[in-house]
C-alpha cells in the first residue's frame, strides 16, 4: 500500500479547522449589547445589575486596565429554532491562548443568580436544550478588563502591573455577542476526531493501531459533506465508532484525572481580582458538575473557599451542595498554596492548622494530602509538619521544571530532617493545567519513572494559574480515553482515591532524603526584600503576641485576643502564597503587601504592649521582656526582669589605618576601606577571616537571567563581579564603640555600621542601602578560614546540611539556596555562624588558600536584586538589613543567635518580675509557640522541637497548676497513638529524637 499518511493527517487538520469546527454553531443572530463602566474598584453585584448601561457595538473597544464593565445582553430566540439547542456566544475580545491571563467575565441572570464564568476557552452560555422558540434572553456580564502582563514576548517591563501606573487606554475589543444554534452531533464529531487524531500522532508509525485509526478517520472524512456538515456528522461518527470502542491493553498506564483550576492567590493580578477569579471558576465548575455525572473537581487553598463564602454567597450555596455530593472536593488542607522554603516553623505549621480547620468546620472533611503543584521547591522540614497536621500524602508538579537534573521518581517516600516519611507523587504529565490532549496523556505514560512497579499517576485537569478550570471538551475527551487502545486509561477520581490506589500498589516506594530543591526560580529567595522583611517580622510578632497574651491571660485574666490573632495569622499566611512572599507578583501586590505588614505590626505591637503592661503592673522598676526561647542577659526565656550585661566593647585606631573593635572575646580589625580583615576569637586563639581576604565585602553582579526575571538568577551572573571597596567615609559611629562606613556606587549608596556587643563574641553588621540599580544583584561576602565539606542552614523545626563542593551536577545546581535565621559552618570543635534578621538567599563556596593549600569557605548573603518584570521598580528605595558574624559558634549558638537578632528584648517599667509561663531545662529544645488553645477552653498549648540534630532528655515545667497533659497534633487534637509523657506535678519529661516536633496541651487546674 502506498504511504498516504501525511496526506490524510493534513486533510484532517484542514477539514476540522475550516469546516467541522465552524459547523458546531451553524446559525446565529446578534444580541443587543449595552455597557456600564464601573468607576474605580469593583462594585457589589446588585449595584452592577441596577446600573443604567449605554449601547455598545461589537467591534468597539472597552475596558481600562483593571476596570470592571457590566455588559447587558438581550435578544429573542428565533421561532424557527424551536426544538434545537441554543447557546449565547459571548466573546469579550478573548485570545484563546491566554485563559486566565486576560479579560474574564461572570454571567448573571437578572435576579443576580450566577450562571457561569467566561474566559478564552469557555465563551458559551446554555440558553435552552431544546428551546421552544421566542424566548426572551437577558444576561448580565461582570467583565474584568485585566491587562495582559505576560504577553507573547514575555518578561518585557510594563507599567500595567499597578492600577496607579496602568493608564486608561481600553485593553479589549468586543468580538462576538450572538445567540447561536449548538449542533451537539457536530461537536461530538469534533471531539472524536481530536481524540483520535491526537492519539494517532503519538503512536509509532509502524504500529497497526495507528493505521487502523488513520483509515477510520479517512472513512469518516469521506462521509462528511463539507456543504452539509450537520446533516452528515452522524454518519461520520458511525465510521469512527469501531476504533473508539477498542479497549486499552491490560498493561496500560492508569491516569486519575482530577478536575482542577490552579488559581494563584495573587500574581499578575491583585488579591481583589483573585476573589473574582475564584467566583468565576467555581461558578463554572459547579455548572459542569451538574452536566457531567462522572466529573470530579478539586480545589485547594482554604483562603479561596473563604473568599467565595464571604463575597459570593450565591456561588457558595452551589459549592456547598456540590461538596455534600462528594464531587467538589476540598484539597490540600492549607490556607494557601504557600512557598515552603521561606515561611518559618510556626507559620508553616499554621498553614495546615488554618487550612484543615476551615474544611473541618465547614464540611467535616479532613484532608490527607498536601496539594502544592506550583510551589518553588520544598524545605527538608516539611514532611514532619505534614504528618503533625494529620496528613500523609504530598502532590507537586513543579520539580519537573528543574533545569539541570531530572528527578528520578514520580512516586516515592520523601524523608525529612527528623526521619518522617511522606508518600509523594509528581504527576508525570508535567503540567498542573492538563487539557486531555493526546500528547499530554502519552507523555504521562512514557515519562512515568516507576514503570514495572507502579502504574498509577494523577493528572490535574483544567485551565489554571489565572483559573478557569475544566471544560466540557476536556470531560468529553476523558470519556473517550477511559478505555481506549493505544492510550493510557483515564478516570475521574478524587485526590484521596488516587493516593489510596497508588500507595497500595507501591508499598516499597523508593526514598528521597532531604529537601526537594527546584533547580530554577532561585532568585525568589531575594526579590522584593520588603515583602520578605514584612513576613519575617510578622512571624516573630505573632509569636510574641501569643506568648505574652497567654501569659497575661493565665496570670492576670487578660482577655486573650482569639479573633484578632486568628485574623492576623490568616493575613500573614495569605501573603506567604508562592507568588507573594517569593517576590514574583506585580507591583500592585507588593505595594499592598507593604501596607498590610505595617498594619499587622501596629496591631500586634498593641497586643504585645497591652499584655506586657498587664503583667508588669504599675511601678518604676526597669524590666526587660525576653520573648526569645533562650535565657538572655540573665532574663529567663518567656519572662521579664532586670537585665545583667557584663563586659564592654572598645574602639581604637588601627596601626595601618582603620579601627579595631575589642570586647575581650573577639577582636575585629577594620581596615581603611571599611572591610573586616580580621575577626580573632580570643578564647579559641584563632582567626575567623580567610588569609588575605576581607569580610563584610559588598559585591555587585549584573543580573539579567534568560527568562523569568523576578524568579530566576542564572549561574553565569557570577562571571562578572565588582567588589565595592571604595569608601566615602570610615569613621567611628555615634556611640563611640562602632564603625560607620559609607560607600557610593552607580546611583546607590550603602551605609554600614559594624559593632561588638559587650560580653558576646558577635560582630553586628547593620546595612542600609539606598538602592537605585537596575538588573543588578548585591551580595555581602564573608570569606571564612574554615575547612568544611558541608554547612547547615536553618529550616522549619531544625536545620539542613548542604555540601560546600560541586562534585556532581546536583550539588552544582544549588548555587543559590535558602536559609532562615542562620547559616553555620564548622570544623570539629570550632565553627562560625552568620545570622540575619530578614534575608533568605545565600551561596557557599570553597576556595584553596594561596599560602598552604588549606581550604577556606566563603558565605555570601543575597541582599537585593533589581529585576524589571513583573514589577519594573522592584526594590527601588531604602532597605535596612541586620546580620551578625559569630566566631566560635556551635550549632546551638547559631540557633540562639538567630533568635536574638530576630526577637529583640522589649523594655517597660513595672512593679514586678514576670516568671515564664513554661520553662524548658534543655537549651537544645526550642519553644516555637506558647498560646491558649484555639477552641477557647483556656488550655495552654506549647510547641517545641529539638534544634541541634541530636537526642535529648528535656523537662518542661509549667508556671501554673496542671490538671492534665496531652500530646497533640498541630490542630491541638490529642494523638491516640502517642505515649503519655512522664509527669510529676507541673513538670513534664520527654525524650526527643533529632529535630522531633512536639505539641503539648496543658489543661489548667
Amino acid at each position: 500500500m502506498h504511504d498516504d499518511r501525511t496526506l490524510v493527517e493534513a486533510r484532517l487538520r484542514r477539514v476540522l479547522d475550516e469546516r467541522i469546527r465552524p459547523a458546531v454553531y451553524p446559525e446565529s443572530v446578534p444580541l443587543e449589547v449595552a455597557v456600564w463602566h464601573a468607576p474605580g474598584e469593583p462594585v457589589p453585584v446588585a449595584e452592577g445589575l441596577a446600573a443604567v448601561p449605554e449601547p455598545i457595538e461589537v467591534g468597539a473597544r472597552w475596558g481600562a486596565p483593571w476596570g470592571t464593565s457590566w455588559f447587558r445582553v438581550t435578544g429573542t430566540v428565533p421561532e424557527a429554532w424551536a426544538g434545537r439547542t441554543v447557546e449565547a456566544l459571548l466573546d469579550l475580545g478573548f485570545d484563546e491562548n491566554m485563559p486566565g491571563f486576560q479579560c474574564e467575565g461572570l454571567v448573571y441572570r437578572p435576579d443576580g443568580t450566577p450562571v457561569k464564568g467566561l474566559n478564552p476557552r469557555n465563551q458559551w452560555v446554555r440558553i435552552g436544550a431544546p428551546v421552544e422558540g421566542g424566548e426572551e434572553v437577558r444576561l448580565h456580564i461582570e467583565a474584568a478588563s485585566n491587562p495582559v502582563i505576560l504577553d507573547y514576548h514575555p518578561f518585557l517591563p510594563t507599567r500595567l502591573g499597578d492600577k496607579e501606573t496602568a493608564g486608561s487606554e481600553p485593553q479589549y475589543q468586543l468580538e462576538r455577542m450572538d445567540l447561536a444554534v449548538f449542533d451537539e452531533t457536530v461537536w461530538q464529531l469534533v471531539i472524536d476526531l481530536e481524540v483520535l487524531g491526537e492519539l494517532m500522532a503519538e503512536l509509532p508509525v509502524e504500529s497497526a493501531r495507528r493505521w487502523d485509526i488513520l483509515r477510520a478517520v479517512e472513512r469518516a472524512l469521506d462521509a462528511v459533506d463539507l456543504q452539509d456538515v450537520g446533516g452528515t456528522a452522524a454518519a461520520a461518527r458511525a465510521r469512527l465508532a469501531e476504533v473508539l470502542a477498542v479497549p486499552a491493553v491490560p498493561s496500560a498506564h492508569r491516569i486519575s484525572a482530577v478536575g482542577h483550576a490552579h488559581i494563584d492567590s495573587a500574581w499578575l493580578w491583585p488579591l481583589r481580582e483573585t476573589v473574582r477569579k475564584v467566583a468565576r471558576t467555581t461558578s463554572n465548575m459547579t455548572a459542569l458538575l451538574e452536566d457531567e455525572p462522572e466529573f470530579v473537581f478539586a480545589m485547594s487553598q482554604a483562603q479561596q473557599w473563604a473568599w467565595v463564602k464571604e463575597h459570593r454567597p450565591e456561588v457558595w450555596a452551589r459549592v456547598k451542595k456540590a461538596v455534600t455530593e462528594g464531587r467538589f472536593v476540598p484539597a490540600g488542607g492549607m490556607w494557601v498554596e504557600s512557598d515552603t522554603n521561606m515561611p518559618g516553623s510556626e507559620a508553616m505549621a499554621r498553614q495546615f492548622v488554618h487550612g484543615k480547620r476551615f474544611f473541618l468546620d465547614e464540611f467535616g472533611i479532613e484532608n490527607d494530602e498536601a496539594w502544592l503543584p506550583d510551589t518553588f521547591g520544598f524545605a527538608a522540614g516539611l514532611p514532619q509538619i505534614i504528618k503533625a497536621a494529620g496528613s500523609k500524602w504530598l502532590l507537586t508538579q513543579k520539580i519537573s521544571w528543574s533545569q539541570t537534573n531530572k528527578f528520578p521518581h514520580h512516586t516515592f517516600q520523601w524523608e525529612g530532617i527528623d526521619g518522617t516519611r511522606i508518600f509523594t507523587h509528581f504527576p508525570p504529565v508535567d503540567t498542573y493545567n492538563c487539557s486531555m490532549k493526546g500528547s499530554e496523556i502519552a507523555h504521562a505514560a512514557r515519562n512515568f519513572k516507576d514503570k514495572g512497579v507502579a502504574r498509577h499517576s494523577l493528572a490535574p485537569t483544567g485551565w489554571g494559574d489565572g483559573g478557569g478550570g475544566t471544560t466540557r471538551e476536556m470531560v468529553a475527551k476523558a470519556a473517550r480515553l477511559r478505555d481506549l487502545e493505544g492510550s493510557a486509561t483515564v478516570v475521574w477520581e478524587t485526590p484521596a482515591e488516587f493516593f489510596e490506589k497508588a500507595e497500595a500498589e507501591y508499598p516499597n516506594a523508593p526514598v528521597w532524603v532531604g529537601e526537594l530543591y527546584l533547580e530554577l526560580h532561585r532568585a525568589t529567595l531575594t526579590s522584593q526584600a520588603r515583602t520578605k522583611q514584612g513576613n519575617r517580622r510578622s512571624e516573630h510578632l505573632l509569636r510574641e503576641a501569643e506568648l505574652w497574651a497567654a501569659t497575661a491571660a493565665v496570670r492576670t485574666g487578660f482577655p486573650y485576643p482569639y479573633e484578632e490573632l486568628d485574623r492576623i495569622w490568616k493575613t500573614v499566611l495569605l501573603h506567604q502564597f508562592h507568588d507573594i512572599l517569593p517576590g514574583s507578583s506585580i507591583a500592585w501586590v507588593h505595594r499592598e503587601a507593604r501596607k498590610t505588614y505595617e498594619k499587622v505590626a501596629e496591631e500586634l505591637d498593641g497586643i504585645i504592649d497591652a499584655a506586657q503592661r498587664a503583667l508588669a503592673g504599675e511601678g518604676s522598676a526597669a524590666l526587660v521582656f525576653n520573648s526569645a526561647p533562650h535565657r538572655r542577659d540573665g532574663v529567663a526565656a518567656g519572662g521579664a526582669g532586670a537585665a545583667l550585661v557584663e563586659g564592654e566593647a572598645a574602639l581604637a585606631p588601627r596601626v595601618h589605618g582603620g579601627y579595631v573593635l575589642d570586647n575581650g572575646l573577639l577582636r575585629v580589625e577594620i581596615d581603611a576601606r571599611g572591610l573586616v580583615v580580621s575577626a580573632y576569637d580570643l578564647l579559641a586563639d584563632r582567626e575567623t577571616i580567610a588569609p588575605g581576604q576581607a569580610a563584610g565585602l559588598l559585591q555587585l553582579h549584573p543580573d539579567f537571567p534568560n527568562m523569568w526575571d523576578a524568579w530566576d538568577v542564572d549561574e553565569f551572573y557570577r562571571n562578572t563581579v565588582t567588589d565595592l571597596v571604595d569608601a566615602d567615609e570610615v569613621v567611628p559611629g555615634q556611640d563611640g564603640v562602632s564603625v560607620r562606613i559609607v560607600r557610593s556606587f552607580g546611583v546607590s549608596r550603602v551605609t554600614q555600621v559594624l559593632s561588638l556587643a559587650p560580653g558576646e563574641p558577635r560582630l553586628g553588621i547593620d546595612t542600609e542601602v539606598d538602592w537605585h540599580e537596575t538588573e543588578k544583584f548585591l551580595k555581602l561576602a564573608f570569606p571564612l578560614d574554615v575547612h568544611a565539606e558541608r554547612y547547615a542552614s536553618e529550616t522549619q523545626f531544625g536545620h539542613f546540611y548542604r555540601p560546600t563542593h560541586t562534585n556532581t551536577s546536583w550539588e552544582a545546581a544549588k548555587f543559590e539556596a535558602c536559609n532562615h535565621r542562620f547559616v553555620h559552618i564548622e570544623e570539629p570543635g570550632w565553627g562560625v555562624a552568620l545570622v540575619n534578621d530578614s534575608t533568605y538567599g545565600h551561596d557557599v563556596t570553597r576556595t584553596v588558600r594561596d599560602t598552604d593549600s588549606g581550604t577556606t569557605t566563603t558565605v555570601r548573603v543575597s541582599l537585593l536584586r533589581a529585576p524589571r518584570f513583573p514589577d519594573p521598580e522592584t526594590d527601588q528605595g531604602v532597605h535596612r538589613f541586620r546580620h551578625a558574624l559569630v566566631p566560635g559558634a556551635a550549632i546551638g549558638d547559631a540557633v540562639r543567635e538567630g533568635w536574638r537578632i530576630n526577637v529583640p528584648e522589649r523594655r517597660l517599667t513595672g512593679s514586678q518580675e514576670v516568671a515564664p509561663l513554661v520553662t524548658v531545662d534543655q537549651d537544645a529544645v526550642v519553644v516555637t509557640a506558647v498560646k491558649l488553645a484555639d477552641d477557647g477552653s483556656g488550655d495552654v498549648v506549647v510547641r517545641f522541637h529539638e534544634s541541634r540534630g541530636g537526642r535529648t532528655l528535656a523537662s518542661l515545667t509549667a508556671g501554673f497548676e496542671v490538671a492534665a497533659v496531652a500530646v497533640t497534633d498541630l490542630l491541638e487534637r490529642p494523638l491516640a497513638d502517642a505515649a503519655a509523657p512522664e509527669r510529676e506535678g507541673d513538670r513534664i519529661t520527654l525524650r526527643l529524637r533529632p529535630f522531633e516536633l512536639v505539641t503539648l496541651r496543658l489543661k489548667r487546674a
